[in-house]
């Protein structure tokens, strides 16, 4: 089986995986489940949850457990996308080739959907206690909470939503921006590979070199991120092109320039690699699954 066919296949079950924990689409609040499943199941490569999955099974990691913290960091994220599509924010009305959560719901229940995939997250998470072998896990399953919530909140995702919110239509120098990108684009895959090799019991060291790789993976991700913005099309990134421009805001290649950019997304990436290959276990279709996220078209 080549590279495409495996990750179609484990795609697909990561996908299952995290429908098992949406929420179903009844009672009076049904309105808001609606909107947080169409979040969800509105596209996406389930990339985060995947990563995970594979550091975890890198790492001998064998027990259900991990499925719960897939399907939280596949809400994260998603919380995060539609909260990023507000008028308030990027004010997207596509992503994924389809309309945003606000764009079909309304601005009001964008915020509330959002809202409850956010926490709908944690109660996801929180369930691993209940499950049969919890009382063998609880320091893993209590520290792999700990790294969701601080890559997720105002040290993480938030913070550097924060500060790229406050430098919109502001000329930021190259530190100022790669801290942005250190904590809105890295974190959760710093979580994601972190969670995966603490739920398999990794050493310290062990996390802390996933957490520098995936550091270096996030920044290269979000470097690509910008060529594409200014060399891909609608239909092709499936999101509306050159809308870092139309909202004012400094990126990598606005810094450095198309050439240097990839140049340096090349540099990143070997050293992400590199990391990996430091550790005494391997997983030949994560490393090729990070290669594929560096270089990816969409």
């Amino acid at each position: 089986m080549n590279f495409s066919e495996e990750l179609r296949e484990k795609t697909a079950w990561t996908e299952s995986v995290i429908k098992k924990f949406l929420p179903p689409e009844k009672g009076q609040q049904r309105a808001v489940m609606e909107a947080m499943n169409y979040s969800v199941l509105a596209g996406g490569k389930r990339l985060r949850p995947l990563i995970m999955y594979e550091t975890y099974r890198m790492f001998g990691g064998t027990s259900d457990t991990v499925h719960r913290f897939m399907a939280a960091m596949e809400m994260i994220h998603t919380y995060s996308l539609v909260h990023d599509d507000l008028p308030a924010m990027d004010n997207d009305e596509y992503r994924r080739g389809k309309l945003t959560t606000h764009a079909k719901y309304g601005h009001a229940m964008g915020v509330l959907a959002g809202d409850g995939l956010l926490n709908l997250a944690f109660e996801t998470a929180v369930g691993a206690f209940d499950e049969e072998k919890a009382l063998e896990n609880l320091g893993k399953i209590a520290k792999a909470l700990q790294i969701l919530g601080k890559k997720a909140g105002i040290y993480g995702m938030i913070g550097g939503q924060v500060v790229d919110v406050e430098s919109t239509g502001q000329k930021i120098e190259e530190e100022k921006l790669l801290f942005i990108y250190e904590l809105k684009t890295s974190a959760l895959l710093e979580a994601s590979m972190m969670i995966g090799a603490v739920l398999a019991g990794a050493s310290e060291e062990e996390v802390k070199t996933v957490e520098q790789a995936a550091s270096d993976v996030g920044k290269a991700f979000q470097i690509r991120d910008d060529i594409l913005d200014v060399t891909s099309t609608l239909e092709t990134l499936g999101k509306p092109i050159h809308s870092d421009d139309r909202n004012e805001k400094t990126t990598y290649v606005t810094l450095k320039g198309l050439e240097q950019a990839s140049e340096d997304v090349e540099e990143i990436s070997r050293r992400a690699l590199a990391r990996m290959e430091s550790l005494p276990y391997k997983n030949e279709f994560l490393t090729e699954l990070i290669r594929s996220l560096i270089y990816r078209e969409k």
